[in-house]
C-alpha cells in the first residue's frame, strides 16, 4: 500500500521538507517529484571543519534520507526513485546528477532479478517539452548509458527497472566506453562493497571546453533526436566509502565520452574532487567535512 512519509532532511544549514512516497519492492512505485583542468587543493566544498559526520540513518528511515545522507549537490528538479535520487536537467534532457547508496544487499545477486526483463522508458514526470524519448536515441549511434548503474540495484526487479527511466540515461559512446571502460568503472566501485559497509555514489555528465585552432576554448557538444538530447563530453563519478569502523574515504573519477583502451586502469581516471566540483558547478557531500576523510583517491590525508 502506498505510504506517504513527511520528511525534513538537513542540507547544511538549510532543509528540504516534503512528501516522500515509498512502497514495497513487490509493488509499483510512483517517483516524486578532451582534458579537464586540475586544481591543486583537495576540494572547494569545505564545510566547517568541526562539523560532525552525519549519523547513518536507521534502516527503517525513508530511503531518500539514507541515499542523501551527506547532502544534495543541488535542489533542482529532484526525483526520488525506490533506490536512487536524481536532479533532472530540463535543458540537456538528462540528469545533472544521480545519487546511489550501495550496500551488500543492494548489489548481491538475486535470482529473480534480471536486466533482460527491464525496458527503457520515458519519464512521465517530466514536462513533454523537456522529456527525452527512446526515439531520440534510435539511429543516433549512441548507447543509452546508465548513470545509476542497473547492476547496483538487484534487491528487487522494480529497483532495477527504475534505472531504465530515461531521466537516468545519457548518450554514451558504445564500444570502448559504455560497454567497456565505463562498465569497468561501475564494476570497480560495486566491488568495493567487499571492503566497505556503505558506498555513496554521485554520477553525472560534464560538458568541458576544448581548445580550437584559433587558440580559444570552446564548449562544443552534439545533440541527438527531435528533443535535442545533449551528448556529454565527459562523465564523472564521486564516491564516499564507509568501513565497519565508520571511517570514510573518497574517490573521484572523470572519463571522456569516447573509446578508451582496455589497457588503461580505471585508477588512471582519478581526479581531485575539486576538479569535478568546478567543472560541474556542484558541491558534493557538502555535509561531510573533508577533514573527516581518511583517504582521498587512495592517499592518506
Amino acid at each position: 500500500m502506498l505510504k506517504a512519509v513527511s520528511a525534513a532532511i538537513g542540507i547544511g544549514a538549510s532543509f528540504v521538507a516534503g512528501i516522500i512516497y515509498e512502497k514495497d519492492c513487490s509493488i509499483d512505485r510512483i517517483p516524486i517529484k578532451p582534458g579537464i583542468p586540475l586544481f591543486g587543493t583537495v576540494s572547494a566544498a569545505e564545510p566547517i571543519s568541526n562539523l560532525p559526520v552525519p549519523l547513518e540513518p536507521e534502516k527503517n528511515a525513508p530511503r531518500i534520507s539514507q541515499v542523501m545522507r551527506f547532502g544534495f549537490p543541488s535542489l533542482s528538479n529532484i526525483r526520488s526513485y525506490g533506490d536512487f535520487v536524481l536532479s533532472y536537467d530540463t535543458r540537456n534532457r538528462s540528469a545533472h546528477w544521480v545519487f546511489e547508496h550501495l550496500t551488500f544487499e543492494s548489489v548481491a545477486y538475486t535470482a529473480e532479478v534480471d536486466r533482460s526483463k527491464s525496458d527503457f522508458y520515458d519519464d512521465q514526470t517530466v514536462h513533454p517539452f523537456f522529456r527525452a524519448l527512446n526515439s531520440d536515441y534510435k539511429g543516433s549511434g549512441f548507447d543509452r548509458g546508465h548513470l545509476a548503474a542497473a547492476g547496483n540495484h538487484k534487491k528487487c526487479q522494480q529497483d532495477m527497472n527504475e534505472t531504465f527511466v530515461l531521466s537516468n540515461i545519457a548518450p554514451q559512446v558504445g564500444k570502448g566506453f559504455n560497454r567497456d571502460k565505463w562498465n569497468d568503472l561501475e564494476r570497480y566501485i560495486r566491488n568495493q562493497i567487499k571492503n566497505y559497509k556503505n558506498i555513496y555514489v554521485c554520477t553525472g555528465p560534464l560538458f568541458l571546453p576544448q581548445k580550437e585552432g584559433d587558440g580559444k576554448l570552446y564548449v562544443k557538444y552534439q545533440v541527438i533526436g527531435t528533443n535535442h538530447v545533449a551528448v556529454p563530453t565527459h562523465f564523472y563519478k564521486v564516491c564516499v566509502y564507509e568501513n565497519v569502523k565508520n571511517e570514510l574515504e573518497l574517490e573521484a573519477f572523470v572519463m571522456p565520452n569516447q573509446p578508451i583502451s582496455d589497457k588503461i586502469p580505471v585508477e588512471n581516471f582519478r581526479v581531485p574532487p575539486e576538479t569535478v566540483e568546478r567543472a560541474s558547478g556542484l558541491l558534493f557531500f557538502d555535509r561531510l567535512s573533508r577533514s573527516k576523510l581518511k583517504k582521498i583517491n587512495g592517499k592518506k590525508i
